[in-house]
C-alpha cells in the first residue's frame, strides 16, 4: 500500500491501477499445514469421526478426491501417502455416490500386496473398506486377487497376544497371557548353502532375524505352505519381522475389518435370486473364499476365541456356505469342533451356521444306533441328541437360548457344566493344534473324527424322537408336558422297544479295538491316547505310503470308529430300565392323547403280552430291582381304553388270559400288611383298570364271562380295606362290569354287595362340608369318602338304576330287590336322582322321614349282617343264599308302609316332599278300598270295637291321603299360553269318590269322617274331580254329614266342599233334589257360628247364580225369605246374616222376630223330614211342598221389592236396584193410568212415590229416557180423565228437571199436552207453569223448540187470560200461581229466536203491563209442589231397624268359630 501511494504521488495525474493479481499475504503459521485443493488435511481429518454426508464441508467432492489421489501418486513419502489415503477414505466414504467407481482399485490392491509398512497397510485396508461401498469396486478387488491377500492377512489375528481373556474360558482352551504361545517348532529355513535348518519355533525364528541369521530373502517353510517361500512373502514373518512403522490397528482389529469387508462383498453377490432360485455358477467371491487356500484359515480364526472375530467368522461362513456345493466338506476344516469350543454368549450367528450346515455334511457315519438326525448330523458325535433335534426343529434362535442356559426338561438336558465338558473333550481331541497356530498361523488342521462324547448327566437317559423318556415319565416334575406329535413319538418308541428287545452284543468289543490299535486291554484309555495311536498306525499303513497295508489300515479305521461310536459304551443285551421307560412313555401317550391315537391300532401287543407273560412267570417277580409287570399292565389299560380296535386286538392276542394269570398270582399274595408300593398291589391296580376298560367292548365281555375266576379275585381284593387305592380301582371295575347282565349276576354270586355296602358306611360327610382343603395323598378319609361314592355308584350300576345315557346298565330286578331290602326302597330310589354325597350323608346320619327310619340301631343291624356274610364268603366262599333279599329291619316291622312311605311319620311331617305323590295317592286309595268292607263290618258290631287297630290304620291312611293332596296341589303350566294349571295328585281320586263319600256314613268313627271331608276339601279345587263327583251322585252323603251333630265342628269344611262343588250345574241340580237348600237354610237359621251362617248364605247365593237351576233355587228361597234377604245372600252374605238377625222396617224390608221364628220352625221341620227320608233311602229325591209359603207383603203396596208407603215416608232411601225400581214404578203408574184411576188410593200412593222420590233423588231421572216411559206419560196429558190428567201433569213436571229428559220431550207435543191438562185441571196450573218455565229455560236448541211449540199451542193468550181471571176459586194459592205464570211468560220473551214475536203478543194484552216490570220471586215457594200432593202427609213409619232379638250367648264360642263384622247395607 505504501508503494502504491508513492507511485500515485510520483505520477501525478496519471491513473494508477492496483496490482491485485500478484497481491498475496503470507501467513507463517500456515507454513507447516498440508493443503490439498481448498482444504487443510489436518482440520479435515480431525472431523473424520464426526462428519456425515449432510454435514460434510466438502463441496466439490469429485475434484477434491482427484486432487487427493493425485497427491498420493506423486508423493514419495509414506507418511504423506498415508495422510492422502486417510483423507481419500474419508471423502469416498462420505461422497461415494457422487464419485462413483474408483478406476484404480486394482492398483490399490497391488500396493497392499507389496507394501511392507504397517501404517500404509492399515491405511490401504481402510481405504479399500470404503471402496467396497460401490459394488463395481468389489469386482475390481476380486479380479485383482484381493480375496487371497485379505485371507493371508486374516491369519495375523493368531499373533495378537494382548486381547482380553473371557471370564468363561479355561486353560484347556487358551493359556494365560504370560505363558509362551509360540514354542511349537514348526519352521524350517534354507541356509546360505541351501541346507535345511529346523524345525524351529516362531520365537527362535525371530531371534535369528534379530541376529541377522535370516533376512527377507531367506527361504522358509512350515506346515500349510505349498513350498519354500522368501521370508518377505510369508505374511506371518513379513509383518512380524520385516515390516516397518507402527500399525494403526491391532491384529484382531485388522481381522475384524477384513471380515467385515468380506461379509459386505459376499452380500453384494447373493446365492439366490429374489424369487428364491439358486444361482449357478456360485458367485466368484464365494468360490474363492470356499477354496482350500482361504476357507481353512478363515475357519481357524475361531480358535482365537475373540468374541468379535468368532461372531464375524460365523456370519461370514453363513454367507459363504449358503447354497454352496462345497458345504458338504466344510467339516474337514474342523469348523464344527472349533466353533463349539467358543465359550462366549454371542452364539446366535454360530447357531445360524450350525442350523444351516450340520445336516449337509458328507461324513462317514457310525453304525446306525441313533435316530435319523443323529446319523445325518455332523454334530451327532459332539452334542446330545436333544440339542441336535432342537437345532434342527426349532432353528438357531431357540438353539442359542438353550445352548447358553440351564435346562433340565423332557426335551432338552443342557447346562454350563455339560458345555464345559464338551469343550474339554473337543480341546483334548484337538490336542496341540491351538498352540501350533500361535507358532504357525497358516498351519492346517488335519481332520480326525472325534470319539462320541458321553455326558455323565445323560448316563441313565433314553432319548427317543425329541424327548428324554426318563424326564418325560417323571410326571411329578413335568406333569402334562406337551408332546407335539404323539403319533411320531409312539412310532419311535415302538421302534426303540423293538430295537432294545432285539439288541445283540456288538461284533467288535472294546478289547478287540484296543488290540488293533496296539493299546493294552487291562484298562480304559482316554480319547487323546486312542487318537494318537490311530494317527500313528494310519500314517504307517496308509495305502498311499504302504500299498501292502490296506487291510491293516481298514482294520485300524474300523477299530477307531468303533471306539468313537456309542456302541463302545452300550450295555450288552436288552436293558430293563430302558424297556421300563419305553412302556411308561407309551402309557403317557395313550392317557393324554387318547383322541389322537384312537384311530390307530396298537402294534406293540406281541411285545407287551410277552413281557407280561415273562414277568408273571418269573419266580423273582416280587424281589427284582426293576419289575416291568406293573408298568406293562398300566400300558395295557391305556391302550384298550383308547380304542375298541386295541381291545379287540388284545383279545385276539389272548392278552386277557395272560392278564388273568398275572392278576391271580398277585391277588394271592395280598395280605393285611401289603403296601401301595408293592409290586403285587400295583399290578392288581393296573390289571383291574385294564378290565375296567375292556368291559366297554362286547367281545371282551364275552371273554370275561368265560374267565369266572377273575370275578372272585376281583371281589377278594375288596376285602383289604387298608389298600384303599386297590379298592377304588376294584370298585371302578365292578361299575364297568355291571354293563352286562350275566356279569351282574356273577358279581352278586361272588358276594360283591357285602363289600360295596360296607364301604358306604366309611363316609364322613363332615369332611366334604367342612370347607377344609384336602388331598387324597395326605388324607386317608378323603380316599374313604371317594371309595364310598364309587361303591354307591357301583351299586346303582349293578341294579340298573341309572337312566342317563352314559350311566345306563341293564335293569336287574334281583339286585334291585336286594338293595331295597338292605338299604330301603327310599334310599335306592335316591341313588339315580341325588348326588352321592346326599345319599351317603343320609346313610351315615340318623334320619326319620316319611320315607326312611334310619338310626344307629338300623345302621348297626345292617353293618353286622354285611360283615358276617363278608367274612363267611371270603373264608368259605358261602354266605346268605338269598344275598340279603329276606333281610328286614327290626325298626320297620310294626310300621304301616304304603308306597314306600311310613304313614305314621308322614302324618307327623305332612310337609315332607313326596317323590311320587300320584303313585302314593293311588296306593292309599287302593289300601282304603281294600279295608272299606272290613271297616263297615266292624262298625256294624258293638261300639266297643270302634277303637280297633285296623280301623286306626284306615284313619292313618285317610289322613295321609289328606296330607298328600294338600301338599301336592296343581301348579301353573309353564308351557301353556292360556294360563292352564297342571293338575295335582287329586286327579288320582277320580273313580274313587263313591268309596270315599260312602265312608261319611261311618257315624261311629268321627275321625274317619273328618279325614274324608278333608280329602274332599282338597280335591274339589279340581274341575275334573268335581265333574267326577257330579257323575258319582254322592252328594247326599255330604248332606247327611252336614246335618250330623257329631260333625258340627266340621260344618265349615263341609260348606267349603259344597261351595266348590256348586260350580257344577249338575251338582247344583242334585243338591236341589237332595234338599241341600233346606239343609243350608236350617244351618243359616239355627247355627250359633256366625262364619258358618255367613258361609251358608254365600253358598245359597251361589246356587241362585246358576244359569239353569238358580232360578228354581231362588223361587224356593223367595217362598221362605224376603227378596232382599235372598239377594243379599248372593251379593253380601255377611249382610244377609245381619239382616236376618235384626228387626227391619224400611222401604225394602219388613222383618220381625215373629217372621224369623216362623221361618226357623218351618225350615227345621222340613229338614228333619228330609233327613229321615234320606237315612232310609239315600237315593230318594225331595220336592218343596207347595203349601209352604212364608213370604207375604201383609197388605203393603210393593213395587220392585220396595214398600211404597215406607218409601214415601222416607223418599231419600237409596234403593238397591234404582233402575229396576224406576222402571217398575212407572210401569205401575202407566198401569194405574191405563185403568183410568179406578183404584184411587193406589194411584195416589204411586204418584206420591213418584213425586217424592224424584224430588229427593233427581239422579233417578237419568234412567227414564232409555226406559221409554216418558212419551207414554206425556200422551196421558191429553186425557179427559181428571185423575189421569192431574197424574200426568205431576209426572211431566218431574221430567222437566232433567236435561237428559229434554231430548225425549222435544220429540213429543208436551206443551200442547200441558195446556190441555191445565184447562181440564186448573188446580195444578202452578205446577204446569213451573214445568213450562223449566222447558223454556232449558237453553240451547231444546228451549227454542219448546217455545216454538208454545207459540203453536197458543200458550201466551191462554196464560194472559189466566192473569186476567180470578183464580181464587180454582187454586189454593192464586198469588203463587200468577207468579209462576208471569215467570213462564218472561222466560218465553227471553228466547233469542222468538223474543220479537212473543213480545208482540204480550204487548197486545192490557193486563201484561201490570206484571211486566216487576219481579215475582217472592210469591214463588221453594217447593211449589208441596201443596199439590193429594192427601195429607203420610204417617211416620216408625223405627226402620231394631236390634237383633237373639239372646246374647253366656259361654264362649267354639275355638274353631271366628265371627266377622257384617257389612252394613
Amino acid at each position: 500500500m505504501r508503494a502504491f501511494n508513492e507511485d500515485r504521488d510520483v505520477r501525478g495525474g496519471m491513473v494508477i491501477a492496483w496490482n491485485h493479481h500478484e497481491f498475496e499475504v503470507s501467513y507463517p503459521s500456515l507454513k507447516d499445514e498440508i493443503k490439498i485443493g481448498d482444504y487443510y488435511l489436518r482440520i479435515l481429518l480431525e472431523q473424520e469421526n464426526n462428519a456425515s454426508e449432510e454435514e460434510s464441508p466438502i463441496r466439490k467432492s469429485y475434484e477434491f478426491f482427484n486432487d487427493l489421489y493425485h497427491r498420493f501418486l506423486l508423493t514419495p513419502k509414506v507418511a504423506m501417502k498415508c495422510l492422502c489415503l486417510q483423507a481419500m477414505a474419508l471423502v469416498y466414504g462420505l461422497h461415494h455416490k457422487d464419485i462413483k467407481q474408483f478406476n484404480d482399485t486394482r492398483y490399490i490392491v497391488t500396493m497392499l500386496s507389496r507394501t511392507c509398512d504397517k501404517l500404509e497397510r492399515d491405511r490401504l485396508l481402510l481405504f479399500l473398506n470404503k471402496l467396497i461401498l460401490e459394488k463395481s469396486n468389489v469386482r475390481e478387488i476380486v479380479e485383482a486377487g484381493g480375496v487371497r491377500i485379505l485371507s493371508d492377512l486374516l491369519t495375523l489375528a493368531h499373533l495378537h497376544i494382548s486381547r482380553a481373556v473371557m471370564p468363561t474360558q479355561t486353560n484347556v482352551i487358551e493359556a494365560s497371557p504370560d505363558m509362551a504361545r509360540d514354542s511349537e517348532k514348526e519352521w524350517y529355513y534354507q541356509g546360505i548353502n541351501k541346507e535345511r535348518a529346523g524345525p524351529f519355533s516362531f520365537k527362535e525364528l525371530k531371534d535369528f532375524w534379530s541376529s541377522g541369521t535370516i533376512n527377507p530373502k531367506t527361504l522358509c517353510w512350515a506346515q500349510g505352505m505349498d513350498g519354500w517361500h522368501p521370508l518377505s512373502s510369508i505374511p506371518q514373518l513379513k509383518w512380524s519381522m520385516a515390516a516397518t512403522a507402527n500399525a494403526v490397528m491391532t491384529e484382531s482389529d485388522l481381522a475384524t475389518l477384513i471380515l467385515n469387508m468380506l461379509i459386505t462383498m459376499c452380500r453384494y453377490f447373493p446365492s439366490r435370486t429374489d424369487d428364491g432360485a439358486v444361482i449357478r455358477p456360485l458367485p466368484r467371491i464365494k468360490r474363492l473364499l470356499s477354496d482350500p487356500l482361504s476357507l481353512p484359515h478363515i475357519v481357524q480364526l475361531l480358535l482365537t476365541f475373540d468374541p468379535v472375530l468368532v461372531e464375524k467368522v460365523s456370519t461370514l461362513l453363513v454367507e459363504i456356505m449358503q447354497d454352496n456345493p462345497n458345504i458338504s466338506t466344510v467339516y474337514t476344516t474342523g469348523v464344527f469342533y472349533f466353533i463349539l469350543m467358543y465359550m462366549g454368549s454371542n452364539v446366535l450367528p454360530i447357531g445360524r451356521f450350525l442350523h444351516m450346515s450340520h445336516m449337509q455334511q458328507s461324513f462317514r457315519a457310525e453304525e446306525n444306533t441313533g435316530g435319523d438326525i443323529m446319523n445325518q448330523s455332523i454334530l451327532g458325535q459332539i452334542l446330545p441328541e436333544a440339542m441336535v433335534c432342537y437345532l434342527e426343529n426349532y432353528g438357531a434362535d431357540k438353539f442359542a437360548e438353550i445352548f447358553l442356559g440351564e435346562f433340565d426338561t423332557p426335551e432338552v438336558i443342557w447346562s454350563n457344566e455339560m458345555r464345559r465338558h464338551m469343550i474339554e473333550k473337543l480341546a483334548s481331541h484337538l490336542a496341540d493344534f491351538t498352540p501350533r497356530l500361535m507358532s504357525n498361523t497358516r498351519a492346517l488342521y488335519q481332520y480326525c473324527a472325534i470319539p462320541h462324547i458321553t455326558y455323565p448327566q445323560l448316563q441313565h437317559e433314553l432319548f427317543c424322537d425329541i424327548y428324554y423318556l426318563k424326564h418325560l415319565c417323571d410326571v411329578e416334575r413335568f406333569p402334562d408336558w406337551p408332546i407335539k406329535d404323539p403319533v411320531a413319538l409312539l412310532k419311535r418308541v415302538l421302534a426303540a422297544w423293538q430295537s432294545e428287545v432285539e439288541k445283540q452284543p456288538s461284533s467288535m468289543t472294546v478289547e478287540d479295538a484296543y488290540t488293533e490299535l496296539g493299546l493294552e486291554n487291562d484298562s480304559r484309555h482316554d480319547d487323546a491316547k486312542i487318537r494318537k495311536a490311530y494317527f500313528r498306525l494310519a500314517q504307517k499303513y496308509h495305502p498311499d505310503k504302504n500299498p501292502d497295508g490296506r487291510d491293516k489300515f481298514e482294520r485300524v479305521n474300523k477299530a477307531y470308529e468303533f471306539l468313537c461310536s456309542r456302541s463302545a459304551h452300550a450295555v450288552d443285551g436288552p436293558d430293563p430300565k430302558n424297556i421300563l421307560l419305553v412302556i411308561r412313555t407309551q402309557s403317557i401317550l395313550f392317557s393324554r392323547y387318547k383322541d389322537v391315537l384312537a384311530p390307530y391300532k396298537y402294534s406293540g401287543y406281541p411285545m407287551l403280552i410277552k413281557t407280561i407273560q415273562l414277568e408273571a412267570d418269573d419266580e423273582q417277580l416280587f424281589s427284582k430291582e426293576t419289575s416291568l409287570l406293573a408298568a406293562a399292565a398300566e400300558l395295557t389299560y391305556h391302550t384298550i381304553n383308547c380304542s375298541a380296535l386295541n381291545a379287540e386286538e388284545l383279545r385276539r392276542e389272548k392278552g386277557l388270559e395272560v392278564l388273568q394269570g398275572a392278576y391271580n398270582r398277585c391277588v394271592s399274595v395280598l395280605n393285611a400288611s401289603s403296601k401301595p408300593s408293592d409290586v403285587a398291589v400295583q399290578v392288581c391296580t393296573n390289571i383291574a383298570r385294564c378290565y375296567t376298560a375292556a368291559a366297554s367292548f362286547p367281545m371282551c365281555r364275552e371273554k370275561l364271562i368265560e374267565m369266572s375266576h377273575f370275578i372272585k379275585d376281583l371281589c377278594h381284593t375288596l376285602y383289604f380295606k387298608s389298600l384303599l387305592r386297590v379298592c377304588l380301582v376294584g370298585v371302578e371295575c365292578v361299575s364297568a362290569l355291571a354293563i352286562d347282565h350275566i356279569l351282574q349276576m356273577n358279581l352278586l354270586q361272588a358276594g360283591i354287595l357285602w363289600h360295596l355296602l360296607l364301604f358306604l358306611f366309611n363316609y364322613d360327610y363332615t369332611l366334604d362340608e367342612g370347607g377344609v382343603s384336602k388331598c387324597e395323598d395326605s388324607n386317608q378319609q378323603e380316599l374313604s369318602n371317594r371309595l364310598a361314592k364309587l361303591a354307591l355308584y357301583a351299586c346303582g350300576r349293578l341294579g340298573g338304576l341309572y337312566m342317563e345315557e352314559d350311566k345306563v346298565t341293564p335293569a336287574n330286578t334281583v339286585i334291585q330287590g336286594v338293595l331295597q331290602k338292605l338299604l330301603t326302597p327310599y334310599i335306592v330310589s335316591l341313588i339315580p336322582i341325588c348326588s352321592s354325597e346326599e345319599v351317603l350323608k343320609i346313610l351315615t346320619s340318623n334320619v326319620e322321614t316319611p320315607y326312611l327310619i334310619w338310626d344307629n340301631g338300623t345302621r348297626t343291624q345292617l353293618i353286622d349282617f354285611l360283615a358276617i356274610n363278608q367274612q363267611a364268603h371270603v373264608r368259605t366262599g358261602q354266605s346268605d343264599p338269598e344275598y340279603g333279599a329276606a333281610f328286614e329291619f327290626d325298626a320297620h316291622k310294626d310300621e304301616l308302609i304304603i308306597g314306600g312311605v311310613f304313614i305314621r311319620i308322614y302324618n307327623e311331617q305332612p310337609s315332607f316332599p313326596i317323590q311320587k305323590a300320584k303313585e302314593l295317592t293311588l296306593e292309599l286309595l287302593q289300601y282304603i278300598g281294600g279295608e272299606t268292607q272290613y271297616v263297615h263290618s266292624l262298625l256294624s258290631l258293638s261300639a266297643a270295637t270302634v277303637s280297633h287297630p285296623r280301623l286306626a290304620r284306615v284313619g292313618d291312611a285317610l289322613q295321609a291321603l289328606v296330607n298328600v293332596i294338600k301338599n301336592n296341589p296343581g301348579r301353573d303350566c309353564k308351557a301353556s299360553l292360556d294360563g292352564e294349571r297342571e293338575p295335582g295328585v287329586e286327579m288320582q281320586c277320580i273313580g274313587h269318590f263313591k268309596l270315599l263319600f260312602s265312608l261319611l256314613r261311618l257315624e261311629g268313627c268321627v275321625s274317619v269322617q273328618q279325614c274324608v271331608l278333608a280329602v274332599m276339601e282338597g280335591v274339589t279345587g279340581n274341575a275334573d274331580c268335581v265333574s267326577d263327583i257330579a257323575a258319582s251322585e254322592v252328594l247326599v252323603y255330604l248332606m247327611l254329614a252336614l246335618h250330623s251333630p257329631a260333625l258340627t265342628a266340621d260344618r265349615m269344611m263341609s260348606l267349603n266342599i259344597l261351595h266348590a262343588l256348586m260350580s257344577n250345574t249338575k251338582i247344583v241340580k242334585e243338591a236341589l233334589n237332595k234338599g241341600a237348600v233346606m239343609y243350608l237354610l236350617n244351618i243359616f237359621c239355627s247355627s250359633d257360628d256366625g262364619d258358618v251362617r255367613e258361609k251358608t248364605a254365600e253358598l245359597m247365593g251361589k246356587m241362585t247364580c246358576d244359569k239353569l237351576v238358580g232360578p228354581r233355587v231362588r223361587l224356593i228361597l223367595l217362598r221362605i225369605l224376603p227378596a232382599v234377604l235372598v239377594d243379599q245372600m248372593r251379593d253380601s252374605p255377611s249382610t244377609a246374616v245381619y239382616l236376618y238377625e235384626a228387626q227391619h222396617e224400611n222401604p225394602e224390608l219388613i222383618w220381625t222376630d215373629e217372621s224369623r221364628q216362623n221361618v226357623s220352625a218351618v225350615v227345621s221341620r222340613l229338614v228333619e223330614e228330609i233327613h229321615s227320608q234320606q237315612q232310609e233311602d239315600p237315593n230318594s229325591n225331595w220336592k218343596f211342598p207347595e203349601e209352604v209359603s212364608l213370604s207375604s207383603t201383609s197388605g203393603e203396596v210393593v213395587v220392585g221389592g220396595v214398600f211404597l208407603r215406607l218409601l214415601v215416608a222416607n223418599p231419600s232411601w237409596v234403593v238397591r236396584k234404582p233402575k229396576t225400581f224406576i222402571s217398575d214404578l212407572f210401569d205401575a203408574v202407566l198401569d194405574q193410568l191405563a185403568r183410568g184411576g179406578s183404584d184411587g188410593d193406589t194411584l195416589e200412593l204411586v204418584m206420591s212415590t213418584v213425586v217424592a222420590v224424584l224430588s229427593a233423588q233427581r239422579n233417578l231421572l237419568e234412567y227414564l229416557p232409555q226406559l221409554g216411559h216418558i212419551p207414554r206419560v206425556v200422551s196421558q196429558l191429553h186425557s179427559k180423565n181428571l185423575t189421569v190428567a192431574r197424574a200426568a201433569i205431576l209426572a211431566t213436571h218431574q221430567f222437566t228437571f232433567s236435561q237428559v229428559c229434554f231430548s225425549v220431550l222435544e220429540g213429543t207435543e208436551v206443551i200442547a199436552g200441558l195446556v190441555s191438562a191445565m184447562k181440564l185441571r186448573p188446580d195444578v196450573v202452578g205446577v204446569a207453569c213451573e214445568a213450562l218455565h223449566n222447558l223454556f229455560a232449558g237453553g240451547g236448541t231444546s228451549a227454542t223448540a219448546f217455545v216454538d211449540q208454545g207459540l203453536r199451542a197458543n200458550v201466551i193468550p191462554y196464560l194472559l187470560s189466566l192473569l186476567e181471571s180470578k183464580l181464587d176459586a180454582q187454586v189454593q194459592k192464586p198469588a203463587s200461581t200468577k207468579a209462576q205464570i208471569v215467570t213462564c211468560l218472561k222466560t218465553m220473551a227471553a228466547s233469542p229466536q222468538h223474543a220479537e214475536e212473543v213480545n208482540a203478543l204480550l204487548s197486545k194484552s192490557a193486563v201484561w203491563p201490570q206484571y211486566r216490570d216487576q219481579k215475582h220471586d217472592l210469591f214463588i215457594e221453594s217447593s211449589p209442589t208441596a201443596g199439590y200432593l193429594m192427601g195429607g202427609a203420610p204417617g211416620v213409619a216408625g223405627f226402620l231397624t231394631q236390634g237383633s232379638s237373639r239372646a246374647m250367648p253366656s259361654t264362649p264360642p267354639s275355638v274353631n268359630s271366628t265371627h266377622r263384622q257384617p257389612e252394613l247395607p
